[in-house]
């Protein structure tokens, strides 16, 4: 795992709280709209289907409560920027979960209505300084809410590349905070101050080794828009890709990013 940045970003708890809690409507509206069909079809997710998928957007909050369940560890040892580096090494747990949970739960929205609904009454219960067990190691319950923004849009983004037609808006302070830690870890996985990323309106980040620049533009720079950075940072779309549909703009001889994407494991 990259070592984590000196100093970490913070997030206003309050706002990261609603942000979860609103993206996740967005996407309980939408999935009220999907047939039988739909729900059937396939997404780029391997061989999870849109049910599938679904069922793993409320696993991805159900997780906050898997993990207030457990004894809280006894310090922070982990900031939420080192979260993206250790999300891959229960890959085959989390299909094989995610499918039972499908098949469980045939009402859908029934099911994401219990989960919201606990997931209220979980966070007016617990502190935000409530330290957590994670995958990625202890964590404050509002750090980790930082984490289900990531969960949330990234896979908000997967429904609708999977379903023709599905609109689901995005929240924008779960954007903000879903780029801003993506941006984040790029920056730990290759500190320096060589080449700025810009990820307008949410976030601007100093990273790769080489010359520094103190004042003007910078001789490397990379600029995109926040989903085609979201689709970038965890591998939904490929960095050759994006350059060439001229969804990202790279000058520079260290603007090319594409030896460090994903950043999502």
């Amino acid at each position: 795992m990259p070592p984590a940045r000196k100093r970490a970003r913070a997030y206003d708890p309050a706002r990261t709280r609603t942000a979860v809690l609103a993206q996740f409507g967005n996407v309980r509206a939408a999935v009220r709209t999907l047939t039988p069909q739909q729900l059937a079809l396939p997404t780029r997710l391997g061989d999870w289907t849109v049910r599938e998928l679904v069922a793993h957007v409320g696993m991805a909050l159900t997780a906050v409560h898997r993990a207030v369940d457990r004894p809280a560890p006894p310090r922070q040892d982990v900031q939420v920027v080192e979260w993206p580096f250790a999300t891959a090494g229960n890959a085959d747990a989390i299909a094989d979960f995610t499918r039972k949970l499908a098949a469980d739960h045939p009402d859908l929205d029934a099911h994401l209505a219990d989960i919201e609904e606990s997931l209220r009454a979980l966070l007016a219960e617990h502190s935000g300084s409530r330290l957590l067990e994670t995958n990625a190691g202890a964590l404050p319950l509002d750090d980790y809410l930082v984490t289900r923004t990531v969960e949330l849009v990234v896979h908000t983004d997967d429904l609708g590349a999977a379903v023709p037609g599905l609109d689901i808006p995005y929240d924008r302070q779960a954007l903000a905070a879903a780029t801003r830690l993506l941006a984040d870890a790029l920056a730990v996985k290759a500190p320096g101050g060589s080449t700025e990323v810009r990820i307008p309106p949410y976030a601007v980040v100093q990273c790769v080794e080489g010359p520094r620049h103190t004042r003007g533009t910078p001789p490397n720079v990379v600029e995109t828009d926040p989903l085609t950075w979201i689709r970038l940072a965890t591998g939904r779309l490929a960095w050759k890709d994006a350059v060439a549909d001229a969804k990202v703009s790279a000058s520079g001889e260290r603007a090319d990013l594409g030896e460090l994407l994903p950043v999502l494991s």
